[in-house]
């Protein structure tokens, strides 16, 4: 089920600045960048980062589509603790369903770190909220509400020092 990655799903953009040498590899979240790749079928695109960027080499993932996941695919939420919890083996990701997607979301997670470290990618933009990505703020166990912590792609990268800015 996870041993193919389609190239749709990363999409590397590799610039030279000014025909000079190469700007340090970047991770930004595929829904940033565009990509319809949400829960719900749809994007974040966030035109100012974009731009921003423009001139960056641009490693472009979702951590869902990595683990497996459809778009659209049922809504989920880390349950009971946060994203290093999972990680950790002591909390779920459970989607509106109740059904387990935690396997998913751990493999999309490990093979977006894979990714990041053989990019040499010290910097991250995710998208804030989600159960992947979000960085600060995710939403709670029943999707009402925010909550202090990390998603699971975020408390990896973290720990792998790798600095994340949430958008």
């Amino acid at each position: 089920m996870f041993s193919s990655i389609s190239s749709s799903v990363i999409l590397e953009y590799k610039k030279l600045k000014n025909n000079q040498s190469k700007i340090s590899s970047i991770l930004v979240s595929a829904c940033l960048a565009g990509v319809k790749c949400r829960y719900d079928g749809a994007d974040s695109y966030n035109s100012q980062l974009m731009q921003e960027l423009k001139d960056s080499e641009l490693i472009i993932c979702c951590p869902e589509l990595l683990g497996g996941l459809s778009v659209p695919r049922t809504p989920c939420n880390i349950q009971g603790v946060l994203g290093n919890e999972v990680l950790l083996g002591n909390a779920k990701v459970i989607g509106v369903d109740n059904k387990d997607y935690t396997e998913c979301y751990i493999y999309g997670a490990k093979k977006a770190l894979e990714i990041a470290l053989k990019h040499n990618v010290q910097k991250a933009f995710l998208k804030q909220k989600s159960p992947s990505c979000g960085c600060g703020q995710i939403y709670s166990h029943d999707g009402t509400h925010l909550i202090n912590g990390d998603g699971i792609l975020a408390a990896l990268l973290k720990q792998n020092g790798i600095e994340i800015i949430s958008l």
